[in-house]
């Protein structure tokens, strides 16, 4: 739920923290308002959210259609990138260059990510242009050429993408992580091989399209300055798309392990360790409760981890943990890139701090630095824009969850006292359960290594 925001909040608190004089303290933290939606479902099973922000003539539409990574079959990894980029090649009705021209008049311009769960498909244009923007969209998603001649040149891209992503560190640490966490499921598939991927052909793209493209298995967001008549728009642009099927997500199967793998790189001036393990899900009642926690352990700038050995030992520059979710399961997970020489110590540290927590519950003073940290950060995110408005939204809608749970976050968080940390980190963060990766100088860093072989 955190995002780039963050660091710049952090960045004054760290400014603030280690000046002579104390700040005055805060005002008591705002609740969130949660803004004004307007919901309907079409006959076909297409789910719509309306919700009109700020005084910008802008207006952002997102499509999020179920069709992520998370559907594709074993050994067709990145199938669902390589279909999403197809969309913007083409339909029965404009060019490519049509659909790009013309999201271009509207003040915007049409944009394809492929997730894990999504692909959200949509963008932001001028208010005045959002009937026409949601006709193009629809246009895009219903009616989709996907054409041969282009397979070649969206696989090749692919292709190099892919062998950029394999030569970072952190993107095979992430990889063993939850291949490792994950075993033969789809939420441990991150990459395919070259091999496979050059191998795809366009019925393997037209099937994965067929499958999953369709209205009840897409949820649209419309945010923003948007004109009366959109709703109308959306029946008239959307009402004759297939209604297909609805599918759960595939069961996550979490491995609770303790584990430790190198990956070789070579004269690696740095190591990279990744450690973690699964925790509870958005909907158990300790879920915001860990979210503090993770804040005040490690990915907060004036966090324990961070503290310890980017501050006070300067072993790394820019650990980070993370609570995130893989489906309905949520996973705990402290990254770091340190150097070399350092990385028993560095994980050493790490465990440190863990267990330090789960034997003692921090300050009251502490906490509260990390609880207005959280409220301001929260506030913040889910009001700077419509797409901020959006990914909020969709986060709940997804995981199932009443929308009262962003209403409710700031209390909630500031319910969180120093007793209910302890409780949460001896419950679910226990290293000796944890999955390490950690990628780097074999010949340099196994040694180091050799006392966390078997679980701390």
């Amino acid at each position: 739920m955190k995002s780039i925001l963050s660091w710049a909040l952090l960045a004054v608190f760290a400014c603030c923290g280690n000046g002579k004089e104390t700040p005055p303290p805060g005002t008591a933290p705002k609740p969130f308002k949660l803004a004004v939606t307007d919901d309907f479902t079409l006959p076909n099973g297409l789910k719509v959210t309306l919700a009109p922000y700020g005084v910008v003539p802008k207006v952002s539409v997102r499509a999020y259609v179920d069709a992520g990574r998370l559907r594709e079959a074993a050994g067709k990894t990145w199938l669902a990138s390589l279909t999403a980029q197809f969309l913007k090649e083409g339909t029965k009705n404009r060019s490519a260059e049509q659909i790009a021209q013309q999201a271009a008049d509207m003040g915007g311009s049409l944009q394809l990510t492929a997730g894990d769960e999504s692909v959200i498909a949509g963008g932001a244009v001028l208010s005045e242009n959002g009937s026409q923007f949601v006709a193009l969209l629809a246009d895009v998603l219903e009616e989709a050429s996907l054409p041969q001649s282009e397979l070649a040149r969206l696989k090749a891209d692919l292709i190099r993408q892919l062998n950029v992503t394999r030569s970072q560190p952190k993107a095979l640490a992430r990889e063993r992580f939850f291949q490792t966490m994950f075993p033969d499921q789809p939420y441990g598939r991150l990459y395919p091989s070259k091999e496979a991927l050059s191998g795809y052909t366009l019925e393997d793209v037209r099937s994965f399209f067929d499958t999953n493209y369709a209205a009840s298995r897409t949820h649209l967001y419309v945010v923003g300055k948007f004109e009366s008549n959109i709703k109308d728009a959306i029946k008239q642009a959307f009402t004759r798309w297939k209604s297909g099927t609805a599918a759960p997500l595939p069961p996550a199967k979490p491995v609770s392990q303790y584990s430790l793998e190198q990956i070789e790189r070579p004269g690696a001036a740095q190591s990279t360790i990744y450690a973690g393990l699964p925790v509870a899900g958005p909907k158990s009642p300790d879920y915001i409760t860990l979210d503090v926690m993770d804040s005040l352990l490690g990915s907060a700038f004036m966090s324990r981890i961070t503290s310890n050995i980017r501050e006070a030992k300067g072993y790394s520059y820019s650990p980070s943990s993370i609570l995130g979710e893989a489906g309905h399961q949520s996973y705990w997970v402290e990254t770091a890139d340190v150097t070399t020489a350092v990385t028993g110590p560095s994980l050493r540290e790490i465990f440190g701090e863990v267990n330090r927590l789960r034997k003692e519950a921090p300050s009251e003073q502490e906490l509260q630095g990390i609880r207005n940290y959280l409220s301001g950060v929260f506030v913040l995110k889910n009001t700077i824009s419509p797409d901020a408005i959006i990914t909020q939204l969709h986060w709940v809608d997804s995981q199932e969850l009443d929308r009262s749970f962003l209403s409710g976050y700031v209390q909630k968080v500031n319910a969180v006292g120093p007793q209910d940390i302890q409780r949460v980190a001896e419950a679910y963060i226990n290293p000796a359960k944890m999955t390490v990766v950690v990628v780097g100088d074999k010949s340099k860093i196994s040694d180091q290594l050799k006392a966390f072989e078997t679980a701390p």
